[in-house]
């Protein structure tokens, strides 16, 4: 990468767990620009469209279709292709879903999350785990400042709280099986990344505010709008992903200060609120798009959530690098450029490699 990368991605082999998912369709796209052989292993499409098949995520990963949840299934597929690097991403990602199948997320985020490990502590070749979760996995106290990565862990609703399940079983991996002490003899860096609310061309989730949104702007309809004052640490795909790549990075290099949690979030001012979003959104797309206000929003979600990411900054030298403003701007060129029929898996390609130019150090 273009912000001197601890080791050179060329020819490391990955296992990528979620790469038919939104974030985890743009990661392997950036590993697989980046020179890494990468396999993904998850679960169809959930929606249609999808980044997977719009961007041809296909043409550059060896896809292998299977559920986290099936132990044999899943552990054949990493010890077969040998993985040094494991990013597991494969979940199921929407609190309000968790409300209609609490079941179900719980299989996926918590025992599925088991599942990766142990395939992990049975496939010699691993060096390197990042478990990605999510900002919510803290227990929410709705304050104003962010939160860090010792603070305590909870979850309201199904979705956050098998999320914060989810952080306790890689951490009991990692004291079991993958102790930091022990390190040169077991030589398995893991690591759990806590993200924002993570935004980005090519998502096309039910319920959350962004694809909610492009839908309305594509269909020519008003959108509803819920939760108008809650604020959230909205940031690009692309932001989180590079945090998820140097983390991997310095878990490859021993050291193992770096096997922790790490958070990875926007600066401050752009925590906004969901309004705000929808102001901006609606006055890039131009044409007369609008929103209103759901009189019923329906279950409970978080009003304030912000995330510290000193920590990141500090041992990572991550920082974030695109402004909300701008990560806007990029979704809406990112889907007219759909719309309008554009080869995708090119122009994403080209916003990963814009996203690498700003990642240049200043030169003095």
């Amino acid at each position: 990468m273009t912000d001197k990368p601890a080791i050179c991605w060329h020819g490391k082999r990955v296992f990528l767990t979620g790469h038919t998912g939104f974030k985890g369709g743009w990661l392997a796209l950036w590993l697989a620009r980046l020179g890494a052989e990468v396999r993904g292993y998850s679960l169809d499409p959930a929606t249609e469209p999808n980044l997977f098949t719009v961007a041809r995520v296909g043409s550059v990963v060896d896809d292998v279709r299977g559920d986290i949840r099936d132990a044999a299934t899943l552990e054949s597929a990493m010890r077969d292709f040998a993985p040094e690097v494991v990013f597991h991403l494969a979940a199921q990602p929407l609190v309000r879903l968790s409300y209609d199948d609490p079941i179900g997320t719980y299989e996926t985020n918590v025992i599925g999350t088991a599942r990766v490990l142990d395939a992990i502590r049975r496939t010699p070749s691993v060096r390197a785990v990042v478990c990605v979760t999510t900002d919510k996995c803290y227990e929410n106290k709705e304050w104003i400042w962010g939160y860090r990565e010792n603070d305590p862990l909870g979850g309201y609703d199904p979705y956050s709280s098998s999320k914060a399940c989810a952080e306790i079983v890689a951490a009991a991996y990692r004291q079991s099986f993958f102790p930091i002490a022990k390190l040169p003899e077991h030589k398995v860096a893991l690591a759990t990344a806590r993200a924002g609310n993570v935004i980005g061309g090519g998502d096309w989730s039910a319920d959350r505010l962004i694809p909610d949104l492009v839908r309305g702007f594509l269909s020519g309809e008003a959108v509803r709008i819920r939760r108008p004052k809650a604020i959230r640490p909205w940031q690009h795909v692309l932001e989180p992903l590079h945090g998820y790549i140097r983390l991997a990075e310095q878990l490859l290099t021993h050291d193992p200060k770096f096997a922790t949690a790490y958070n990875f979030g926007p600066s401050d001012d752009d925590a906004r609120p969901v309004a705000w979003i929808a102001e901006k959104m609606t006055g890039f797309w131009g044409n007369g798009a609008q929103w209103f206000l759901d009189p019923e929003p329906g279950v409970h979600e978080a009003g304030n959530l912000k995330l510290d990411t000193s920590r990141a900054r500090g041992d990572l030298g991550w920082t974030p690098r695109m402004h909300l403003e701008t990560a806007l701007e990029w979704i809406v060129e990112w889907t007219r450029a759909w719309r309008a029929g554009a080869e995708m898996h090119a122009f994403t390609l080209s916003q990963i490699e814009a996203y690498e130019s700003q990642l240049q150090p200043v030169k003095k």
